[in-house]
């Protein structure tokens, strides 16, 4: 398929670029590039926006702001540990005293404050994650997929991450 030639050498550049550690958003993508894998929805090519509340008295200069400042020093950690592996990741944030990254924590946070969880499907061309809301009947969670797969929907076969890994 002729899309499929095209968007080949994208592919492997971003997964080069995803092995050293490095964001599709920082990948340095063309907007036709971006528009080419926009269906795949990968979170590293979301963009980032790190927020600060400053009173009014500050917005004209909020540089010497103390909660400026701290968003800025934990951007600064967060971009250092999007960059390193996970080997490394780990020893970073086991020396700075944490278990996981801010940004691990704001996706659990927002899935749980908005009643979402995922589901994962594996065959043998892909695996993917679904993001549904906690509670969806297994019909319903497959029409997620194609509405026609949760018309015909007839059973689900369901493994829990643990016994997966075993």
């Amino acid at each position: 398929d002729k899309d499929a030639r095209d968007e080949l050498p994208l592919l492997e550049r971003i997964i080069e670029g995803l092995g050293e550690a490095k964001p599709v958003r920082a990948q340095g993508l063309e907007e036709e590039e971006l528009e080419m894998i926009k269906e795949l929805t990968l979170l590293t090519a979301k963009p980032s926006l790190y927020v600060a509340n400053i009173s009014e008295d500050e917005v004209s200069d909020y540089s010497s702001n103390e909660y400026v400042k701290r968003v800025e020093e934990y951007a600064r950690i967060e971009s250092e540990i999007a960059e390193l592996s996970d080997e490394e990741s780990a020893a970073f944030l086991e020396d700075l005293g944490l278990e996981e990254s801010g940004l691990t924590k704001l996706i659990k946070a927002s899935y749980a404050l908005l009643g979402l969880i995922n589901y994962f499907t594996a065959g043998e061309m892909e695996a993917r994650a679904w993001t549904i809301v906690n509670g969806t009947k297994a019909p319903q969670a497959a029409g997620k997929i194609h509405s026609d797969i949760e018309k015909g929907f007839i059973r689900a076969e369901i493994v829990s991450f643990d016994d997966l890994q075993a």
